[in-house]
């Protein structure tokens, strides 16, 4: 078992699919807690807590999950390699503005949720590199033998990158016939898959009641822009669920509604991980 990611895999391999929860991490480094300046509550703002739980019935259903167990703080797995920010690292030198960086939301992050400073001073690139050989590589690895296995073995491949959302993310997000959205499901603007996955995805949430945005506010970050790529029947669609459904924001804890939520993702799980295979033909006449 790998110390940076979980890999819970099916007994049988029926479903084309691979779910991933690259920020549902929790388990902190010492060393990282002792040289930050943020207590134990404020430094687990950015995780995506319990995603990972929320979607633990996919093996059941023939496909993978992948979830990390470091956090978001540490490595952001949904970022590109080389997004490294120069205020946080030393000897980076600056290049062409990148606007998640200049928020210091790179690979290495700079900050938490609502702009929380992690640490003062900068760290050495040397250990920065080591977060991401560590950390990044690893996961990464997995998931794109992941996604190459189940092409072969299915002739396609699905990737459903799973994620929360703080509630007040959607206070930007567009009315979906006068209410918020639940969840927001992203392929970057059509880019990331099949215009019959993102379909048949929105179709299954609001089979189960929930409320279905696309591509607003969250379009889909890193993981669905690279390895969603359609031409090579590899097809992938962000997840994201707003995370008052299921805890409480400011405690951190599951909520009482969290088994609710738990016994309708199974539900959800399940139809996903049917999806490719017949579905493709059918979309395909």
């Amino acid at each position: 078992m790998n110390s940076s990611f979980c890999l819970n895999a099916p007994n049988v391999w029926s479903s084309c699919a691979v779910f991933s929860s690259p920020h549902s991490g929790s388990r902190y480094p010492r060393a990282f807690l002792d040289s930050g300046k943020l207590d134990a509550k404020a430094i687990r703002s950015s995780e995506d807590a319990y995603v990972d739980d929320l979607f633990a019935s996919a093996p059941e259903n023939g496909a993978p999950l992948l979830s990390a167990r470091l956090p978001r703080a540490y490595v952001d797995l949904n970022r590109a390699r080389d997004e490294l920010d120069p205020a946080l690292i030393e000897g980076i030198q600056r290049s062409v503005t990148n606007p998640r960086i200049a928020a210091g939301l790179g690979v290495i992050p700079r900050v938490v949720s609502e702009g929380r400073v992690i640490r003062d001073g900068k760290i050495t690139s040397k250990e920065a590199m080591e977060r991401l050989r560590e950390v990044y590589d690893p996961y990464h690895n997995q998931l794109r033998a992941l996604l190459k296995t189940q092409r072969d073995r299915h002739g396609m491949a699905i990737l459903y990158d799973c994620h929360s959302m703080p509630h007040d993310a959607l206070c930007s997000a567009p009315m979906v016939k006068g209410k918020r959205p639940d969840i927001v499901l992203g392929d970057r603007f059509g880019s990331s898959c099949m215009r019959w996955l993102m379909d048949a995805a929105q179709d299954i949430f609001a089979a189960q009641g929930f409320v279905v945005a696309r591509n607003a506010p969250f379009a889909g970050g890193y993981i669905t822009q690279f390895y969603g790529r359609p031409s090579q029947n590899i097809h992938a669609v962000q997840i994201e669920i707003d995370r008052a459904l299921y805890m409480d924001e400011l405690t951190l804890e599951k909520s009482g509604a969290f088994a609710e939520m738990e016994a309708a993702l199974r539900k959800v799980v399940g139809q996903l991980a049917q999806q490719g295979g017949t579905a493709l033909s059918l979309a395909a006449e």
